[in-house]
């Protein structure tokens, strides 16, 4: 039986706690404790903590990226075809005031995707390592990475198309409930997959895209590197969107696991 407050454990107490919980063996170093829990299950200072506060806060500035996203598509169009008139039929509309504004707009648009990207960037990495030290309570023998590479494993060339997955699939598989058995439920990794596969897709093209745009300078290339550019503005979206999806489903399996730690009602 497994222990009633850690759920990860062994019960070797007559109330059902482990060696752990009831105090009888002293805690490993540095391993974050379980504690006797609050209302909802969760710790007041202690770990795990909640991430749902921060799930809603990586949420609506993943609603900003988008914004800004469809933001520099609308530019872009407007933009391409002014290129498009030129490079095909002779059209120097481009070379207006037209063009100007469509070139201010656009390169306004595409600064106002940086500033979203960055904010929303710092707000899920803290989200982030929160979920991954609540992983590392619920079931410390599953995340194959410790939470300093939820920050740090962004930040590493090359590895950092791999490293956050592997620390955002052990969270997952960390977090999935239990039956009252300790039996892991079966939960879909659909949101998590998805989620990593088109990121890094969009995150390859938008790199393709900037170094065609910079380098673009006769009309033609010009049209084709903004293609490029509207491509990967489409792509980031739909990695947003996929975002939003893994943000919840993860906060979600993490409330209804520190669910497992919360005191229940004494029967009557």
């Amino acid at each position: 039986m497994l222990c009633t407050r850690c759920r990860t454990g062994t019960a070797v107490t007559d109330d059902g706690l482990c060696a752990s919980c009831s105090g009888t063996r002293p805690l490993l170093p540095g391993r974050p404790v379980v504690p006797a829990t609050g209302p909802g299950g969760w710790g007041v200072g202690t770990w795990p903590r909640s991430p749902v506060g921060l799930s809603w806060a990586v949420i609506a500035l993943l609603g900003t990226v988008i914004a800004t996203d469809l933001a520099a598509l609308a530019s872009g169009i407007h933009l391409r075809g002014l290129w498009a008139g030129w490079a095909d039929d002779g059209i120097e509309t481009v070379f207006g005031s037209r063009g100007e504004r469509a070139e201010g707009l656009h390169a306004a648009a595409g600064v106002a995707q940086l500033i979203a990207f960055l904010a929303t960037a710092v707000v899920f990495i803290i989200w982030f390592h929160r979920t991954s030290r609540n992983a590392e309570v619920f079931d410390p023998s599953v995340p194959t990475l410790g939470p300093g590479w939820s920050v740090g494993g962004w930040f590493v060339p090359i590895a950092n198309f791999w490293f956050p997955y592997r620390v955002a699939a052990g969270s997952w598989k960390a977090s999935t409930p239990v039956s009252p058995e300790g039996v892991r439920l079966p939960v879909s990794r659909a949101p998590l997959h998805l989620w990593w596969a088109v990121w890094v897709a969009a995150v390859i093209l938008d790199r393709i895209a900037a170094r065609t745009w910079e380098r673009a300078e006769e009309p033609g290339e010009i049209v084709d590197g903004l293609a490029l550019v509207l491509a990967a503005d489409a792509l980031d979206i739909v990695s947003a969107v996929l975002a939003v999806l893994f943000v919840r489903a993860l906060t979600r399996m993490q409330v209804a696991r520190a669910g497992l730690h919360a005191p229940q009602p004494a029967a009557v």
